[in-house]
Order: C-alpha cells, then sequence, then structure tokens
C-alpha cells in the first residue's frame, strides 16, 4: 500500500511551509544574486527570510565568466543593495569583475567588521582605492586577491593596517615571456603580514631571495602555495627549508586543481606592436558599460505589496 504521506502525482512541495531555518540554510547555499534575483520571489516567507540582516552576514557575488545572463544586470546597484540589506552585519563578501574604488569604498565604510574579503578580476580598484579602505578592515583575518591589477604598494598598507590577517591569497596570470623577475611582493608580505599561517602566491615573479624573506619574516606560516612561481628554484637550501618548515606545501610545478585558478597559466606572449605590453592577445568577454540593465529594467524598487522586486532577466 503506497503511504498516504507522500506527495500526491503532480503535487509540488509548499516551499512556504518549510521551517525558517531550513529555508535560511536553502538560502544561504546561494550566490546574492541567485538571491535578489530569484529565490527571494518565491513567496513572502522567502521574501521576509531575504530581508533579514543575518542572512546577509555572508554576500557572495561571483560571477560565473561563462553565464552571460549576469551582463543585464547593474551588479555594482545589487551589490550596494544587498550590503544596505546587512545593516552593518556583513563579515564575509566576494566581489567578481564590476568592483571599483568607490564600491570598495561603500562596502567598507558600511561594514566595519569584514573578517574576510575576496576581489576577482576587479581591474577598477586601484591601489589608491584598496590603501584608502584597508584602516577600515581591522578585523580582517582573510584576504584574497585574484587577477587584479595591484602592484605591493597597497599590499604593505593592507598588512600594515590589518593585524589579524591570517590568510592571503595574491594571484596573477603567469607569463614565461617576457621573463621578469620580482621580489616586491614578497618583501611586502614580509615586511607587513607577520602573523600569517596561510599564503598562497599563484603565477608571482618572486625569486628564492623573495621566499627566504617571507620564511624569515613569518614565522607561523603553515600552507605555501607556490604553484606557478617558475622562478624560483626549489632544488637546493630553500626547498628542503620549505619541506621541513611548511605542513602544506604546493610546488612551481604541482597541477592546478581548482577550476578557478586555471586562467593563472599562459605560457605565450606577444611583442608585437598592437600589444607593446608584450602580454598574450586575450580578447576581454566585457566592456565597462556592459553591466547595465536593458532599456526599461531599472534596478529599483517596485511599490507594489511592499516588494522591492528585480525584474527577471533570464
Amino acid at each position: 500500500m503506497v503511504s498516504s504521506s507522500r506527495t500526491a502525482p503532480g503535487r509540488g512541495r509548499n516551499w512556504a511551509e518549510l521551517p525558517d531555518d531550513v529555508t535560511a540554510s536553502i538560502l544561504s547555499r546561494l550566490g546574492a544574486i541567485e538571491i535578489l534575483t530569484s529565490a527571494q520571489m518565491v513567496c513572502v516567507t522567502w521574501r521576509n527570510i531575504c530581508k533579514d540582516p543575518l542572512t546577509w552576514r555572508t554576500i557572495d557575488m561571483r560571477v560565473d565568466l561563462d553565464d552571460q545572463r549576469h551582463i543585464h544586470h547593474d551588479l555594482e546597484k545589487m551589490c550596494r543593495d544587498a550590503v544596505d540589506r546587512s545593516s552593518g552585519n556583513l563579515i564575509d563578501i566576494n566581489v567578481d569583475i564590476f568592483g571599483t574604488d568607490e564600491l570598495l569604498k561603500y562596502i567598507t565604510d558600511s561594514s566595519m567588521g569584514i573578517k574576510r574579503l575576496r576581489l576577482a578580476h576587479c581591474y577598477d580598484i586601484t591601489n589608491e582605492g584598496l590603501s584608502a579602505v584597508a584602516s577600515k578592515l581591522p578585523l580582517l583575518e582573510d584576504l584574497e586577491i585574484s587577477y587584479c591589477s595591484f602592484s605591493h604598494e597597497p599590499l604593505e598598507v593592507v598588512g600594515a593596517s590589518c593585524p589579524l590577517l591570517k590568510t592571503f591569497k595574491f594571484n596573477n596570470r603567469w607569463y614565461r615571456w617576457p621573463r621578469e623577475e620580482s621580489n616586491d611582493d614578497a618583501l611586502a608580505i614580509a615586511g607587513t603580514m607577520h602573523e600569517l599561517r596561510h599564503l598562497q602566491l599563484l603565477g608571482n615573479k618572486l625569486t628564492n631571495d623573495g621566499l627566504r624573506a617571507i620564511l624569515d619574516r613569518c614565522p607561523h606560516l603553515e600552507s605555501l602555495d607556490l604553484r606557478r612561481c617558475f622562478n624560483l628554484k626549489l632544488g637546493g637550501k630553500s626547498g628542503r627549508r620549505c619541506a621541513e618548515r611548511i605542513k602544506k606545501l604546493r610546488l612551481p610545478d604541482d597541477p592546478i586543481d581548482n577550476s578557478e585558478l586555471v586562467d593563472t597559466d599562459i605560457d605565450y606572449g606577444s611583442n608585437d606592436e598592437d600589444n607593446p605590453s608584450a602580454f598574450p592577445d586575450v580578447d576581454y568577454m566585457f566592456d565597462d558599460d556592459e553591466y547595465e540593465f536593458s532599456s526599461g529594467n531599472d534596478y529599483e524598487d517596485n511599490d507594489m505589496d511592499d516588494y522591492d522586486v528585480y525584474p527577471w532577466l533570464f
């Protein structure tokens, strides 16, 4: 006999009947973009939970570069709205692609308790912009900067301003040509980030001198990721020192096994006149003006039933 407790064929689950804690757990697995454009429109119960500031303690604005749907959204406005909803409770935020100096200032002005910050592909955040907000991140413990265009200068400011920093990821693409060596990043880290436990430097130009400085000045380091740091020569004392001291060590030739990091390894360059920087000929997918909503779909509040509903754009 079929149990009468089973959902009858053709009838879906009533999501509004889920306990609030279960619903909150479901929503916590979604990114901010999915919540703002979809989840909050499921039902009134979900809508109310999506307005709870505690829902926005973590704001994940990561963007799938292969997903074209996001080009219709004003992601910077959406991020500001998410920060507003947190009501100062924000502790963890991911910002991809659309980050600017102005947005970073808005985030740090609104939230003094941030413990984790991730910036990826944020080419519009400048050295000056990051340096200016560093003092507003006194509780920062975990910082990731991947595929941005920062020099070593803001790293020094961040290190001096964030004494609780325990995890730092500073990832770049590796270009085999032109061959360059630079220990500026390594010396900035060694000079200011003495409490680090975890350091990731994918595709960095440091040499053995820079590595020695880090090992000398970061005595608590437990894990060190040096994948694609091909200027390093770890067959001698430096390699032995790393192996003896570091609990979790990733070497330059170790494979990149995280799908988010596959674009760090670029083994070719260009010296033609059209590309004097000798960087690879990369066609970037997005221009600055591609992050606007389509005509007639503004990102604004809707007075109907007190819902500030985001338009369906996919």
